[in-house]
């Protein structure tokens, strides 16, 4: 029977690993996202999973070996922050273009500088082109449903990629939330074992990893774009049998909050979603008609669905919320913009749009700041255009 726990967003990552019966684990501590490593080594030195646990000498080191562990057929399961996730950089591109589909967990954190504990989403963002999967929660249950899903996605016969897993490092990596654990046989239905189609064998031998020549790289790599356009299907499959199963309701790629009636709306990723809902209900309150729309996955980035959500909604100005950075590029914002905007380029009526940097170096995005956020863009409405492309929160009146 499931069961409602009270659990961090590390411990709901380290549970959903169990709940995949991962078979090996690499680890490498590096806060925030240590802890999901320390609950399940106790969980494989109680006997309570039945998984290879190794301890990297390194994040290069933790993404080689479950890459291997992934070749060899085994469901493989890692995770880093902040300085980690890049220290691991070279062996994502191998990961995915030998379609291995291990998953990594990520509890973000600042880059150095400062490098300090709290969230920052350059870390992950920053590898967002390396091919993976990358979805995105915003809350302790969303990490483990997550966990399961990407599972079930990433290693879909038609997809064969590998995940990353993130969430906000401190807000919801160590503040705990009320999350429903399922059972065993229900995560079974919703996820058949990992049934790798070449693994490692001495009878049967296949090549994994070899260099090719310059006229294989171009179809390698339309393969893999190719793969991508076919990962939305799979996504609303599996999101669908996961409400079906798991009693959810997570629409597959956006959650839409208040949107329907919206006149501005903020487009954000991640924990800070949490604190915009209250201020777009405070918001109602006092007559502003506020939305919001959160990403559920990066990559693939739901350009239809923002497309839809925005073309059939009354929204005229959007601050597109980042909590990462993309210095000198267009719009001298952060990443999310780049890509909403193209997004809503084809739409007969584009809502306006600015980029809103806040969360940086780990600072609270507070109530306040969303309501600043609001007053930029009914002042855009009145103007009909935006007066700034970015805003920074706390440094501007």
């Amino acid at each position: 029977m499931a069961q409602e726990k009270l659990l961090s967003g590390c411990a709901a990552a380290a549970i959903g690993a169990k709940l995949a019966e991962v078979e090996v684990v690499c680890s490498y501590p590096i806060r925030p996202y240590t802890a999901i490593m320390m609950e399940l080594s106790k969980m494989v030195a109680n006997g309570e999973l039945d998984a290879e646990f190794i301890h990297g000498e390194g994040e290069h080191a933790q993404v080689s070996v479950v890459l291997g562990a992934s070749a060899a057929g085994a469901r493989a399961f890692t995770g880093s922050s902040g300085v980690g996730v890049t220290y691991a950089m070279e062996v994502y591109s191998p990961m995915a273009g030998g379609r291995y589909p291990v998953q990594m967990s990520i509890a973000d954190r600042t880059l150095d500088p400062p490098g300090d504990f709290g969230s920052e989403h350059t870390d992950c963002m920053s590898a967002r082109d390396q091919g993976w999967l990358m979805s995105w929660a915003c809350s302790p249950q969303e990490v483990l449903d997550n966990t399961l899903i990407n599972y079930r996605v990433g290693e879909d016969a038609r997809i064969m990629l590998p995940q990353f897993v993130c969430q906000d490092g401190y807000f919801i990596s160590h503040i705990p939330d009320k999350v429903v654990v399922p059972e065993l046989a229900q995560v079974k239905e919703f996820l058949p074992p990992y049934a790798a189609p070449h693994p490692l064998s001495l009878t049967c031998p296949t090549s994994h990893g070899p260099q090719i020549r310059p006229d294989q790289g171009a179809p390698m790599d339309a393969q893999r774009a190719i793969t991508f356009l076919s990962v939305p299907q799979v996504i609303e499959e599996a999101t669908a049998d996961y409400n079906r199963i798991f009693g959810r309701n997570y629409d597959p790629f956006l959650e839409k909050f208040m949107i329907e009636d919206a006149e501005i709306a903020f487009f954000i990723q991640g924990a800070h979603a949490n604190t915009c809902r209250n201020a777009v209900r405070n918001l109602r309150n006092q007559g502003i008609k506020a939305g919001m729309v959160r990403l559920r996955w990066v990559r693939p980035w739901p350009t239809i669905q923002i497309a839809e959500t925005f073309g059939n909604s009354n929204v005229k100005a959007i601050a597109s919320v980042e909590t990462s950075t993309s210095y000198g590029g267009a719009m001298r914002g952060g990443n999310l913009i780049h890509e909403l905007r193209a997004s809503l380029y084809d739409l007969p009526n584009r809502p306006l749009t600015t980029s809103v940097m806040g969360g940086l170096g780990g600072e609270v995005i507070l109530l306040e700041d969303f309501y600043w956020m609001a007053s930029k863009l009914t002042q855009a409405v009145k103007d009909g255009k935006t007066k700034q492309n970015v805003y920074w929160v706390g440094f501007e009146e």
